[in-house]
């Protein structure tokens, strides 16, 4: 294994108390808590911040946990991620080995999302939808095409806002059997491309839509294209307009493709705690300071497990409108839901106990992706330790 350098840094900043599950009013930030007094074991948060620290789960960079609206651990684990780049190629944005782009931009610490950021653009469609932009989830979206080609498939007029956002459209994909850096992936040869909306409408239907879930970063961007048609905005001005700063987000990068469309899949760029208010907003019904970004009940609507993406696995996990829902067979209401993007890059939000949890990392190399079930179920082992042996 890699000799991997450390360093580990908490941040608790001061900061008035807030309600449970509250943000915080004053300057945009969290306040800063123990895991104790949020009620929650700070020694199984600090046993998995070791394992990270150790290489344990490769390429892990940062450990986010916020409860009851505070943040009662943080943490990042530095990597030389120019020293694994080197002879990876020539470079640019779109090189998964650019140390200039990934995992953080230009030597920031505003760090890729990757398909993290089809979650926010499907918050960007429930905006539209509230503002009438959009007329609903079962609208057709062939009308938000003019001026490309799609096809005389009658398959494709069919396809509606909702197949695109469960990714069920049909489309002809394959984004799964081999790697993101191998030009036969689809998303690959979308990346190459010099019209990425084009290029996902060239692809030939498979399927009716609304049958099969296959993964497919393309329609995401297809999504780019039905908010700059609905709305007049391109989706990235639109998020800034509507969602990020609102949430009090100034420093953020999103990736635009060869002919200007927002990288909708996986091209935005935000800071942890940055990202952790898009979690508390899903977490609190849409609402921030008192004020509603999201429809009412869009972020359930959004987040519930609508779409069987492995039913043959043991624990399945299901998918909704860009966000993936956890099972979890402890919870008595609201199941647990993430963000999830390529390296591993985490979104956790579990309504039930109140928390949100960020991780972020870059495995691409000799380790596989931090997985949102492995995330889940540590975080909620410091919310509910294992209980006392019965006494016979």
């Amino acid at each position: 294994m890699k000799t991997l350098a450390l360093s580990v840094l908490i941040a608790l900043l001061a900061g008035a108390a807030s309600a449970p599950g509250s943000p915080v009013e004053h300057g945009g930030d969290w306040p800063s808590s123990t895991p104790e007094e949020q009620g929650m074991d700070g020694r199984v948060i600090e046993a998995l911040s070791r394992e990270f620290a150790d290489g344990r789960h490769g390429y892990v960079d940062g450990m986010l946990v916020v409860r009851h609206g505070h943040v009662v651990f943080e943490a990042s684990y530095r990597h030389d991620y120019a020293k694994l780049f080197e002879g990876k190629g020539p470079g640019g944005m779109y090189n998964y080995y650019d140390p200039d782009w990934h995992p953080y931009y230009r030597g920031s610490d505003l760090h890729t999302l990757q398909s993290v950021s089809k979650s926010v653009t499907s918050a960007l469609v429930g905006i539209a939808i509230a503002r009438g932009e959009l007329p609903g989830v079962d609208a057709k979206v062939s009308r938000y095409f003019e001026g490309f080609r799609v096809g005389e498939d009658p398959r494709r007029a069919r396809t509606t806002l909702r197949d695109l956002l469960t990714m069920t459209s049909g489309i002809e994909w394959d984004e799964e059997t081999v790697s993101y850096t191998d030009p036969r992936n689809s998303c690959a040869a979308m990346e190459a491309s010099a019209d990425w909306v084009q290029y996902v409408l060239d692809r030939p239907m498979a399927r009716e839509p609304g049958e099969v879930f296959v993964y497919n970063s393309g329609v995401t961007v297809l999504l780019a294209q039905v908010l700059r048609s609905a709305t007049g905005m391109q989706a990235d001005d639109y998020a800034a307009l509507h969602l990020l700063r609102p949430l009090g987000i100034e420093r953020f990068y999103w990736k635009r493709t060869p002919t200007r469309v927002p990288d909708t899949e996986g091209g935005l760029y935000l800071a942890p705690r940055d990202l952790a208010k898009i979690g508390a907003l899903y977490l609190n019904d849409g609402v921030w300071n008192g004020r509603r970004l999201l429809p009412e009940g869009w972020a359930r609507e959004s987040t519930a497990p609508r779409v069987e993406t492995e039913p043959d696995a043991p624990r399945p996990v299901k998918y909704g409108y860009q966000w993936w829902a956890l099972p979890d067979p402890k919870a008595a209401s609201d199941p647990a839901f993430a963000a999830w993007g390529y390296g591993g890059q985490v979104l956790i939000v579990v309504p039930d106990e109140d928390v949100v949890a960020v991780f972020t990392g870059w495995n691409i190399y000799d380790k596989p992706s931090l997985s949102p079930l492995f995330a889940l179920d540590r975080v909620l082992a410091a919310v509910r330790p294992p209980a006392a042996p019965r006494a016979e």
